[in-house]
């Protein structure tokens, strides 16, 4: 016999498995991220050739996933802030899939990098990659657990990926100022630094989500730093 909680048990229990999956996805597209990398520094085709089919991979998880956001509304029809963790997780597999398309632009750059000499920016580039993939991993990690301090903690790192960014941007314009027969590569080279930025963009997409789940704040775009003061304050 069904009891009157058997079904808020179930779906609580398809919520937790729905977390999880994302977490796994998440995984998958750190993966990626880091063997595009890898393969980008040490010249691997091979490497690059793996994360470009892994992402079929990727898109598989996020359609299963969205699927299982969907059947969870129609089932169970949540209302309130499970509703929104549904929503939520709809947008961040979205974010993740994006995560795994840049790993695969960066996968593509490694190839087209193969014989191309070495004007990496290695330490700027490795340092991209590290950060990005922590904020997404810890965006994640944030969403299960509902913890906005963590969530707020990866948006604020966002800065340090665009300062790394922009350094990189300067490397490369010097190396292609001083020979223009690194032009091709310097050019390749911007762009993954892009992909790598983009990423701790969606990370920080996630984590503001995160904020947004636990306090109902929103903080896209420093919102909170726009409010109007209170009157009388300064």
């Amino acid at each position: 016999m069904t009891t009157p909680l058997e079904p808020q048990r179930h779906f609580h229990e398809e919520l937790s498995q729905l977390k999880q999956r994302l977490m796994a996805v998440s995984a998958e597209a750190e993966e990626a991220v880091g063997k595009a990398v890898s393969a980008l520094l040490t010249r691997d085709r091979v490497k690059a050739q793996d994360v470009i089919r892994g992402d079929k991979t990727i898109n598989t998880l996020e359609s299963s996933i969205e699927e299982q956001a969907f059947q969870l509304i129609a089932l169970h029809q949540p209302m309130a802030k499970d509703l929104r963790l549904i929503f939520a997780a709809i947008r961040i597999v979205g974010d993740l899939e994006r995560v795994g398309d840049h790993a695969v632009n960066i996968a593509q750059s490694a190839e087209r990098l193969a014989t191309n000499p070495h004007i990496v920016p290695e330490p700027e580039i490795v340092e991209m990659a590290r950060l990005s993939r922590k904020m997404l991993a810890d965006a994640l990690s944030a969403f299960v657990r509902g913890d906005a301090p963590l969530a707020r903690e990866v948006c604020r790192r966002d800065d340090a990926v665009d300062s790394l960014n922009d350094s990189v941007f300067r490397i490369l314009l010097t190396h292609m100022m001083e020979d223009q027969r690194v032009i091709g590569a310097g050019m390749e080279l911007l762009l993954v630094s892009r992909n790598l930025e983009r990423v701790a963009d969606l990370a920080t997409n996630v984590a503001e989500d995160v904020v947004f789940l636990a306090e109902g704040k929103t903080i896209k775009h420093h919102a909170e730093d726009e409010r109007p003061a209170p009157d009388g304050a300064a």
